[in-house]
């Protein structure tokens, strides 16, 4: 404003030299002086000016939360004291604002790599946050928005709303975590914790959900284990205990005592192979067992257990055939672990085939994805061992069970036939240990088709494999 009265001045000066003062000096003085009242007034209004600028560029630097380029002034006026104090400020809350950007940053990579679930909820059990692990466990959208929603829209399993329920209601108590079996979205056993939360709205709740569904099954596997295990122990043990007693005391039939020696003798027999099968798998499921890999023809290796076992087929009366496919290429395998392996599929297989009947042996080559092949296994055509018999075949609801340890369909019979309930694991984790996969079809009345599949380029370093 007083930059534009500056011309208006001007001509008042004029005008009053030319009519209201007769000496020339007296109009020089008088236009000296008003020029000088005029640049005064101009340059006081340089600092405002500066001023203006400070507070924009502090207002820009807070919306763009980053530091203000302005330097502030380093005058002992009050003014120029309370703009450094400003500035001070400015950079103070700015350095707030990014220690607090960085724990949410931290907090949020936490809280996605997280296993187990976690939700929080408000006073009203409303949903204020959730992870992914949470939304995985939940069965819930990926990219969906819950935050507000009521936590019985993530899972309506009454027994979880009832947990909620009892968490709500608990104050700043942190109840006890609790073993949930869920049925919704899927069956699982899910342990929870819940924790208050303080804020200004009121107390929140913080829920973590631990899937033990797994941990579960194991130590169901555990104890079937040591059950199944303490049982087939008890069986031998008790036929040596009981006949050799019978022998102490004397037997004078000499047909008997015969008898009573070689059930003796198989039921050694007997244990000696569960022992073994026991090491064995052990050492397989413990990484302790080294694969001596070498190149092994197909054709070669189905011959050998063709010879191994034909003793066996000829006293059953079922027909071994061997057919691979021509030019097969070698694979890279453990000779020893390979044809423990096919020996053991064929024993299978010859045990449960009728009298009369076939089991045939073949190999051939399996396209890269044609099988099922296990991740990061080469793609590249890969081998197939298939061991086939017209045996009873197995019931479709056994299938998925048939490598676990001592787990057998018909459990008299299998005793009978002198198994130890242990060989299909000894094989997965042999096929394992080679990177490779085993496959069981069958029909109940049309035999069974257990398949190997193994690369024919070899993904194991070294000499040596170990089975995590």
């Amino acid at each position: 404003m007083l930059a534009g009265a500056a011309p208006a001045a001007i001509a008042l000066i004029y005008f009053a030299s030319q009519h209201l003062v007769p000496s020339g000096w007296a109009a020089f003085a008088i236009i000296l002086s008003l020029i000088a009242g005029w640049l005064v007034a101009r340059f006081a209004t340089v600092p405002w000016r500066d001023r203006a600028s400070l507070f924009e560029t502090l207002a820009a630097a807070l919306n763009q939360r980053r530091r203000p380029s302005f330097r502030a002034p380093a005058g002992r006026d009050p003014l120029s004291k309370a703009e450094r104090g400003l500035l001070e400020a400015v950079n103070s809350i700015l350095d707030e604002i990014q220690t607090l950007a960085l724990q949410r940053s931290e907090s949020e990579a936490i809280l996605r790599s997280m296993t187990e679930a976690v939700v929080v909820t408000g006073p009203r059990r409303e949903v204020l946050l959730l992870n992914g692990a949470a939304r995985k466990m939940f069965g819930l959208a990926a990219d969906a928005n819950y935050k507000g929603h009521d936590f019985v829209e993530l899972c309506r399993d009454p027994r979880l709303q009832e947990f909620a329920g009892r968490a709500a209601g608990a104050g700043d108590d942190v109840l006890p975590a609790a073993e949930l079996q869920l049925q919704i979205p899927a069956p699982r056993v899910v342990e929870v914790n819940a924790a208050p939360v303080h804020q200004p709205s009121g107390a929140a709740r913080v829920f973590v959900f631990h899937d033990i569904t797994r941990l579960k099954s194991y130590e169901t596997v555990r104890s079937d284990f040591i059950a199944n295990l303490t049982h087939e122990l008890r069986t031998p043990i008790t036929a040596l205990y009981g006949y050799a007693e019978t022998l102490t005391k004397g037997v004078d039939d000499r047909d008997t005592e015969q008898r009573f020696l070689g059930i003796i003798a198989r039921q050694s027999r007997r244990l000696a192979r569960l022992l073994d099968d026991l090491v064995s798998l052990s050492d397989l499921e413990g990484g302790f067992t080294a694969l001596k890999l070498e190149p092994l023809a197909p054709a070669q290796v189905l011959e050998e257990t063709a010879e191994l076992m034909s003793e066996q087929a000829r006293g059953a009366g079922v027909k071994l055939e061997v057919h691979p496919d021509r030019d097969l290429p070698p694979v890279s395998a453990d000779r020893d672990r390979l044809h423990q392996v096919m020996i053991n599929l064929v024993d299978n297989a010859l045990k449960y085939t009728p009298r009369a009947g076939n089991v045939r042996l073949s190999a051939h080559l399996a396209q890269p994805g044609s099988f099922g092949e296990p991740a990061g296994a080469p793609q590249a055509p890969g081998l197939v061992l298939t061991v086939a018999d017209t045996g009873e075949g197995i019931p479709a609801h056994h299938i998925p069970r048939l490598t676990e340890r001592f787990y057998r369909v018909d459990r008299a019979r299998s005793r009978e036939l002198g198994g130890t309930g242990l060989g299909l694991a000894i094989v997965k984790h042999i096929v394992q240990l080679h990177h490779g996969t085993l496959r069981i079809e069958s029909r109940v009345r049309e035999g069974a088709t257990v398949s190997v599949w193994l690369p024919l380029e070899s993904t194991a370093a070294g000499d040596t494999t170990h089975l995590n």
